[in-house]
C-alpha cells in the first residue's frame, strides 16, 4: 500500500524483508559496538552479550550468555537491587554507577543505562568511567595537596617569597608581612630590592645568577630592611621555580628572621668570655692567697688557706644571686664578720649605704675584711670577751669608697716592727685597694680606699 508523507509525496511502505534487514543491521551494530551492551530477563539470566563487553569485561559471549550478569561480574549496586529492579518497573529506565570486577580481577567503575521492555527484558548499556574517576580523584587530591601546601606557606612563621627572573616579586605570605612590615598589596609588583639595604643590593644580582644556572642558595645569612628601616639579620634559602617544560621561571625564597638568635649567640659569647675572665682571676686571688700565706706548722698553713678560700667561695655565693653583676658590700662585711658577732650584736658594728662592687672589688673586699678579722681574732680586739669592732664606710661623690675599720677593748697593741702576711695579702689583691694601718694603744685603725 502507498501512503503520503507530510508533504503529500506517495512513498511505498516498509516491506517485511526490509524491516527484516533494517533490524539485523541494527543487531549487527549491537553486536559490535564498542560500548559494552547486554540483554537480561529481570528474573534471569543474560540473553545477549557484545563485543564491547567482551572487551571490558574480559568474558566471551559464550561465557556470559545463561548467567546471571549480577552475579558473573560481582556487581557492587549504589542502592539496595530490590529498589533498583522497582525503580525500572515504576519508570522503565534507571541511570547510575556500578562497580564490577572482570575475569582477570580488574575493578571497573561504569556509567550504566537500563531500559526495562514490555516482556521484563532489561538493555544494558554500560559506559567505562574507571580513568576519568581516576583523573577527577587524582585531580582532587591534586588540589587537596595544593591547597595544603598553600595552607602551609600562608601559616608559616618564615617570610615564603616568589618572585620573576627580573626580580619582582609575585607572591607574598603573611609571614613575609609580619617579617618585613609591607603587606602584600603593597609588596607584589615590586621590585625585591624593596626589602635589601643600599650596601647590599649587589647579593640580588648575585642570587638570580645562581638561580639561572638552576643553583639553589642555602641558609645565605645576611641583612634585609623591614618597611620602616630597621635592619634584621635573614637566613635566606632560594631555589629556582620551573614551569611544565622544566624552564627556569622565577625562584621562591624562604627568609627565616634570626635576629634574636644572633643575638642570644652573641650575648652566650660575652658571657663565656665573661665567665672564662671570672675563672682566671678568681683563680689568680687564690693562687695569691696561697703563695702568700705562711705558718709554722702544715696543719696552720691549711687552716690559714682553707679560711682565704672560704672567703673567696662566700662572696662567690653572693654573686650568684645577682647573675655576678657583683655583691652588696653590706651582705660582704654581714659574712666575714658573722662568725665573731654574738647573739646580742654587740661585738661588731656596720654602717653605711647600699654600694654594689663589681666581681674584682668584692673579691678584694671580701679577702681584706676576712684578713682584718681573723687578726683581730687572734691578736686584737676580738680575741677579749669585752673587745669590739666597728666598720663604717661611704661613697662620696668623687667615686672614692672610703672603708674604716676601727677596733676597741682589746689588748694594748703595739706597730710591728716588719709587714705581716695579713697586710701583703691585703696589698697583693688588687692594685687599686689602699690601706692605711693606725696601730693606737686601744686597738688597730685600719682605713681603706679604693675606685669604684
Amino acid at each position: 500500500m502507498n501512503q503520503k508523507n507530510k508533504v503529500g509525496i506517495e512513498r511505498e511502505a516498509p516491506t517485511d524483508e526490509a524491516a527484516s534487514e533494517r533490524a539485523e543491521r541494527l543487531a549487527n551494530l549491537l553486536t559490535l559496538s564498542y560500548e559494552p551492551m547486554l540483554t537480561w530477563r529481570l528474573d534471569g539470566p543474560i540473553e545477549f552479550w557484545n563485543a564491547g563487553a567482551e572487551r571490558l569485561y574480559g568474558f566471551a559471549q559464550a561465557e556470559a550468555v545463561g548467567r546471571t550478569s549480577h552475579a558473573l561480574l560481582r556487581t557492587e549496586f549504589p542502592i539496595d537491587f530490590a529498589h533498583l529492579r522497582s525503580q525500572l518497573k515504576d519508570g522503565r529506565n534507571w541511570l547510575g554507577e556500578l562497580r564490577h570486577i572482570c575475569k582477570d580481577g580488574r575493578k571497573v567503575v561504569v556509567e550504566s543505562r537500563m531500559q526495562l521492555f514490555s516482556d521484563n527484558l532489561v538493555l544494558e548499556a554500560n559506559r567505562d568511567i574507571t580513568i576519568r574517576l581516576e583523573i577527577e580523584a587524582a585531580f582532587r587530591e591534586s588540589e587537596q595537596r595544593l591547597r595544603w601546601l598553600a595552607s602551609l606557606v600562608e601559616s608559616s612563621d618564615d617570610a615564603i617569597v616568589s618572585k620573576n627572573l627580573d626580580g619582582v616579586i609575585t607572591s607574598w605570605n603573611s609571614g613575609a608581612e609580619r617579617v618585613f612590615g609591607y603587606s602584600a598589596s603593597e609588596a607584589i609588583g615590586q621590585p625585591i630590592t624593596l626589602v635589601i639595604p643600599e650596601d647590599r643590593q649587589s647579593e640580588e644580582r648575585e642570587i638570580l645568577t645562581r638561580i639561572r644556572r638552576g643553583e639553589r642558595v642555602d641558609h645565605f645569612e645576611t641583612v634585609r630592611q623591614r618597611k620602616h628601616g630597621s635592619l634584621i639579620v635573614v637566613s635566606l634559602t632560594v631555589s629556582p621555580v620551573k614551569d611544565a617544560n622544566g624552564k627556569i621561571v622565577g625562584a621562591s625564597k624562604i627568609a627565616r628572621d634570626i635576629t634574636e638568635q644572633k643575638r642570644n649567640q652573641e650575648l652566650i659569647a660575652t658571657l663565656a668570655r665573661e665567665a672564662e675572665h671570672r675563672s682566671k682571676n678568681l683563680l689568680a686571688n687564690a693562687l695569691a692567697t696561697v703563695n702568700l700565706s705562711q705558718s709554722s706548722s702544715p696543719e696552720g698553713l691549711k687552716q690559714i688557706i682553707a679560711g682565704r678560700i672560704q672567703a673567696l667561695a662566700n662572696v662567690c655565693s653572693l654573686f650568684m644571686a645577682t647573675r655576678w653583676i657583683g655583691a652588696e658590700l653590706s651582705e660582704i662585711a654581714a659574712q666575714e664578720l658573722a662568725p665573731y658577732s654574738e647573739m646580742n650584736g654587740k661585738r661588731t658594728f656596720m654602717e653605711g649605704p647600699q654600694i654594689m662592687l663589681e666581681p674584682d672589688a668584692a673579691q678584694a673586699i671580701a679577702v681584706t675584711l676576712h684578713e682584718l678579722a681573723t687578726n683581730a681574732a687572734k691578736y686584737g680586739a676580738l680575741s677579749q670577751p669585752n673587745g669590739q669592732v666597728r666598720l663604717e664606710w661611704s661613697h662620696p661623690a668623687d667615686g672614692q669608697l672610703h672603708l674604716r675599720w676601727t677596733e676597741t677593748g682589746g689588748p694594748a697593741v703595739q706597730e710591728p716592727t716588719r709587714r705581716g702576711v695579713g697586710g701583703r695579702i691585703i696589698d697583693g689583691m688588687i692594685t687599686q685597694l689602699k690601706a692605711r694601718f693606725d696601730w693606737r694603744k686601744d686597738g688597730l685603725v685600719c682605713e681603706l680606699a679604693l675606685r669604684v
